[in-house]
């Protein structure tokens, strides 16, 4: 790989200086860091990181290349992606390209050979800010205040640039290398086409592990795009619906409030990360952003109601403040590292979300319980 220069600023007037890989060019984004050793190309994929750069914690990156498998969706999402190592010759008998080929070909800045401890240190001290990376462009000073003319994250409504244009029937059934011995209830309702029940899965950014552990638990599913109204979702007569995943700040997303503060009064919900914002500010809660905010596939929860502790996977920079939400809401799930809210549940409807991606793609599996309890709330009442 020929060494190109390439440098990182930050909004704090920090530079770091090293190698490009990928593509050339600029572009400027929320500085955030990932501490997962493995998934690469999930974070790559997730829409979730719509709008950021993304830091790699573990040192060398790229040892297990890229396959079209593991994708989460049918994009790069991120904006630039940052390594302490970059691996330029994968050995993985599913590997059918480098890391460098593929953020190449996906039009994406990386960069490698900085010091990634100390720029996490830095985000971790001074919380996650906005941050030039370039290939073009290696003067400090232009660098810097780029960076700072740069308009931050916040405030911004990120989910219509990943979201679907229509809907569509999902028919990908779950990875064999995911597959859990549950055999779903039998299915007795009068909604969904023939045993299974239909769930509409709203996508604000969904990653593809999601609506095919949907379909595992026995459903059909029909996704739809996250500015759907009521009359849209209702429309396809679901017994269930589903809020995924996605980027940014919840609170500029008043067209999905509105929908989920009326689709809670007529069916089951399940939210998850950017669902579950939606379904608490949509239940009279409020957001707060976090400092740092939580990505990684290690993150430990408690579950309140069993007192078992359960490692997940996380991609978040928002969270929902405990004490602004109503007394019809409990809080069942908290993060161990600070307390944040990782769930919440609905103490009179079918209504709940967790904070943390139950799909585990890539990251540990002891939340893939969750998809189970939405599967059983859509059984009817006999």
């Amino acid at each position: 790989m020929m060494t190109r220069a390439a440098k990182l600023a930050l909004a704090d007037g920090t530079v770091f200086e090293g190698t490009a890989f990928g593509a050339e060019g600029e572009v400027y984004g929320e500085v955030v860091f990932n501490t997962s050793m493995t998934g690469y190309q999930e974070i790559l994929t997730d829409p979730s990181y719509n709008g950021q750069i993304v830091t790699m914690t573990y040192p060398l990156i790229g040892n297990y290349g890229i396959n079209s498998g593991d994708a989460e969706s049918g994009r790069v999402a991120l904006r630039g992606f940052i390594v302490r190592e970059l691996c330029e010759e994968p050995s993985n008998y599913r590997s059918e390209q480098s890391l460098d080929e593929y953020l190449r070909a996906a039009g994406v800045i990386g960069l490698q050979g900085i010091d990634t401890r100390a720029l996490v240190r830095r985000i971790r001290v001074h919380g996650a800010m906005t941050g030039v990376l370039s290939s073009t462009d290696l003067d400090d000073a232009s660098l810097v205040r780029k960076a700072q003319e740069s308009p931050e994250l916040a405030g911004h409504d990120l989910v219509r640039d990943v979201m679907p244009d229509s809907s569509q029937e999902w028919a990908e059934p779950l990875s064999d290398f995911f597959h859990y011995p549950v055999t779903p209830p039998a299915w007795s309702g009068t909604a969904g086409e023939g045993d299974q029940p239909h769930v509409v899965a709203m996508d604000f950014g969904m990653k593809w592990n999601i609506p095919r552990h949907l379909r595992d638990m026995g459903c059909r599913v029909t996704v739809v795009p996250g500015t759907s109204s009521t009359e849209d979702v209702l429309a396809h007569n679901p017994d269930g619906v589903f809020l995924s995943n996605g980027p940014g700040d919840p609170r500029p997303l008043d067209y999905a409030i509105r929908t989920i503060q009326e689709l809670v009064e007529q069916k089951p919900v399940f939210g998850i990360c950017l669902g579950v914002q939606l379904l608490g500010l949509a239940l009279g809660g409020q957001i707060f952003k976090l400092k740092f905010g939580h990505r990684g596939a290690n993150q430990p929860v408690l579950d309140k109601r069993t007192g078992k502790v359960e490692i997940t996977t996380q991609n978040h920079g928002f969270a929902l403040s405990a004490d602004s939400l109503p007394d019809n809401v409990e809080v069942t799930h908290l993060n161990l590292n600070d307390n944040t809210v990782e769930g919440i549940r609905h103490k009179e409807r079918p209504v709940f979300g967790v904070q943390y991606h139950p799909e585990a793609s890539a990251g540990p599996h002891d939340s893939h319980y969750l998809f189970g309890e939405f599967r059983n709330m859509l059984q009817p009442v006999t």
